[in-house]
């Protein structure tokens, strides 16, 4: 009897085994046509590009000639100024700029409506119309300076170091409204309780700054610097838009460097100029992988 039992439930078994195998062959076959054009865009768009340009600048010969350059060189020097300068200031600011917002006041909430309006803006649209501002001939900036000193403004675009300094600036007007949400969630995670104990035992506004507020945000912190670095590095619009890397390529950057290659029909160095930023991107990379995975 028992035997007869199991050999009938293997049996009904057999069929139901065999329809969920076909469901999920079914699955399994549907879920491939549908990821197929996403990897066919994938290797398309992402893949092919980096391995050709890989590929491109395999040549030892690229990169002494690019080292030749002293185009290159200048623009290494403006990419590390526009680093160190920008990363450090914008982060400061929109740590401060980040205790400002957290007040609870309805002005300052309207304040920040306005104060997010440059990173939710088009970069294009809006730098080159500073660039057009900046104008040292008809640009509304000098003709201001103009109508009150009766003195010809500064050429803004026509020096170098102007030029990078404001590209510099640019960048962090746009780039600054975002980090500041990011370190203004970052405070809004700390508990009052922590604040109220502080100042019922007579703690300043800097002591409670130094030991309650920065121990909290001191990872956030670092993080976001290490991420601004790379988004830094790559920022192709403030610099590209506003002095296209002039005058006489004197303030290019290594994000904008390679589209005066590709102008001179060098492709090589254009990729040279590029794979030569990655022992810089590449430890970052690993090390935020490490954080982020913790």
């Amino acid at each position: 009897m028992a035997s007869t039992l199991t050999a009938s439930a293997d049996e009904a078994g057999i069929p139901v085994a065999a329809s969920a195998a076909s469901r999920l062959a079914s699955w399994q076959t549907w879920g491939a046509i549908l990821l197929t054009p996403y990897l066919l865009v994938f290797f398309v768009f992402v893949l092919y590009p980096v391995a050709y340009g890989f590929w491109l600048g395999h040549n030892p010969e690229s990169y002494v000639e690019l080292f030749e350059d002293p185009i290159f060189i200048g623009a290494v020097v403006n990419t590390a100024i526009f680093l160190i300068v920008g990363i450090n200031i914008k982060m400061v600011i929109a740590l401060l700029l980040s205790g400002f917002f957290a007040i609870p006041r309805w002005w300052i909430r309207s304040l920040g409506l306005l104060f997010i309006i440059p990173w939710a803006v088009p970069s294009i649209p809006t730098i080159l119309s500073l660039r057009f501002m900046l104008n040292p001939e008809w640009g509304v900036i000098n003709q201001v300076i103009y109508n009150l000193t009766f003195e010809d403004g500064p050429n803004w675009l026509n020096d170098p170091s102007l030029g990078l300094t404001l590209a510099i600036t640019v960048h962090i007007w746009k780039s600054l409204p975002f980090w500041t949400l990011i370190l203004l969630s970052g405070r809004l995670a700390i508990s009052k309780e922590m604040y109220e104990a502080a100042a019922i035992d007579g703690a300043t506004a800097p002591q409670r700054f130094w030991h309650i507020t920065w121990p909290s945000m001191r990872q956030l912190y670092l993080t976001c610097t290490i991420l601004s670095m790379f988004f830094t590095l790559g920022d192709f619009n403030s610099v590209y838009l506003l002095t296209g890397g002039g005058p006489a390529d004197l303030t290019h950057v290594l994000a904008t460097l390679g589209i005066r290659y590709i102008r001179l029909d060098r492709v090589d160095l254009a990729m040279a100029s590029i794979i030569v930023a990655l022992p810089l991107m590449l430890p970052l990379m690993i090390f935020m992988m490490r954080r982020l995975s913790r």
